[in-house]
């Protein structure tokens, strides 16, 4: 999630004004937060924000969060919520039950990633460990997985000490493994809704730098895209380099399946249906002068349409081997799809209901709505399974820094950056009360009212 860099349009006043400009308007969005529902994040805040500092410095990989799940079940617990640990390894369901009404699931992600914080903070994870292939590696939460974690506990304390505002069942779930995007389907596989109650309704949030703090973001529709990680093993028959007519070139078949591969977005797929196909790694040989017996591809596929995305993933396929026939190969490809995970859809009535629900509770300059980028989410998991979903983003850029970059055109770190540092106190604020917001108006009618969003929809 990158904002694009552009000079600056900017002729008549000085960069001084402009920045002075922004600032103002970003602070009036920032400060749109009054009444009993401030009061309430406030009283939340510290207890938030402690355990926001706690988790930051002590990151964990992905299906390794263990000591993360045990302190986020230990506070629940502690606020009254019924919480199962364990589920689908290190996964944890909360419920807190209030009478009849809808169930409405909360979700936060529990996993940092194997990435060297360089933010210079005072609380700055110092943490290294060993990952799956027993390599020492840096841990950090440059995703900031911490600050949803915190977001969510301050939206059960308050959901807990409130009762009397929602009837019903909040299921809060703690996911691991997002990073690899494994966790949510482990979860459904161990049970997460037979052993639990099915939700009428998904919630879950994302943070990033492309808004400030105090805003937030929505996208109706398609928000996050399908991804596909293949490996692509190309075989050929290896020789010496200076008698390449006694060999097959695995090389020169993986450069050419690079070339034609590139010609699927551009020439089969619809103009203006998002599509893409990128190699990140071509691996072969060990010498010059030594032509290989295989060469390894590695590639992402993003899309947001079903139909686009087996359109592009026959092509790939298609592509691939008639390279390998086209060059003499003497033995086919080998195609092996090894992650993958579906596009996060919200549901468009859902959404615009919500919408409303945050502008009343933020002030209507603190909600944008978003286009959908092609970075993607296991989330999508819990929607494949006919939860109707409302997934939203969270600012996080601190209000100076992200004024002064778009001034200048310039980017603030994005996500999985050693860069990447939140503005954590405003950003809590108001990720707090935007759950608590939208869990009020979900929770308070029947499991039919929840349903009719969906019905209204006509989609999944």
């Amino acid at each position: 999630m990158v904002v694009e860099s552009r000079p600056s349009l900017y002729h008549g006043p000085t960069m001084k004004t402009v920045i002075l400009a922004i600032l103002f308007v970003v602070v009036l969005a920032g400060s749109a937060q009054t009444g009993p529902l401030a009061t309430q994040v406030e009283s939340v805040f510290p207890d938030a924000q402690s355990l926001y500092l706690d988790l930051h410095q002590h990151p964990e990989l992905s299906s390794h969060e263990t000591r993360t799940a045990a302190e986020l079940a230990a506070r629940l617990r502690a606020l009254g919520y019924d919480v199962t640990e364990h589920v689908g390894g290190t996964g944890i369901v909360a419920t807190l039950k209030n009478g009849p009404g809808p169930t409405v699931m909360l979700r936060t992600e529990l996993d940092a990633l194997p990435v060297e914080e360089k933010t210079g903070l005072p609380y700055a994870s110092k943490v290294h460990t060993e990952d799956e292939s027993g390599r020492d590696v840096p841990v950090m939460h440059a995703c900031g997985h911490d600050i949803h974690m915190a977001s969510l506990f301050g939206a059960a304390s308050i959901m807990a000490r409130t009762k009397d505002t929602w009837h019903g069942t909040l299921m809060l779930i703690g996911q691991p493994a997002e990073e690899t995007i494994t966790g949510a389907n482990k979860m459904i596989a161990d049970g997460l809704f037979t052993r639990f109650s099915k939700p009428d309704i998904g919630i879950a949030l994302h943070d990033t730098n492309l808004l400030p703090t105090g805003k937030v973001g929505v996208t109706p529709g398609y928000s996050k895209s399908n991804a596909d990680s293949l490996k692509i093993t190309i075989y050929g028959r290896g020789g010496h380099g200076a008698t390449p007519e006694k060999t097959i070139d695995p090389i020169l078949i993986a450069a050419r399946t690079a070339v034609t591969l590139q010609s699927i977005v551009s020439r089969e797929i619809k103009p203006g249906d998002a599509a893409v196909i990128t190699i990140g790694y071509i691996q072969a040989g060990t010498k010059n002068n030594v032509i290989p017996d295989e060469a390894q591809m590695g590639l992402t596929v993003r899309s947001y349409q079903p139909e686009v995305r087996r359109h592009l993933l026959a092509a790939i396929e298609r592509v691939t081997r008639a390279e390998a026939m086209a060059a003499g190969a003497e033995k086919t490809p080998l195609i092996e799809k090894y992650e993958s995970t579906s596009a996060v859809y919200n549901d468009p009535v859902l959404t615009q209901h919500l919408a409303g629900v945050l502008e009343s509770a933020l002030g209507k300059d603190s909600v944008e709505t978003e286009p959908p980028i092609m970075t993607s989410e296991d989330y999508s998991y819990f929607i494949d399974q006919g939860v109707p979903s409302f997934y939203f983003t969270l600012g996080v850029a601190n209000t100076r820094k992200f004024a002064e970059a778009q001034a200048a055109g310039t980017d603030l770190p994005s996500n999985h950056s050693p860069l990447f540092a939140p503005d954590a106190g405003p950003a809590l604020h108001t990720g707090i009360a935007a759950e608590v917001a939208v869990l009020r108006d979900l929770l308070r009618g029947s499991a039919a009212d929840a349903r009719k969003f969906t019905e209204q929809s006509g989609t999944k």
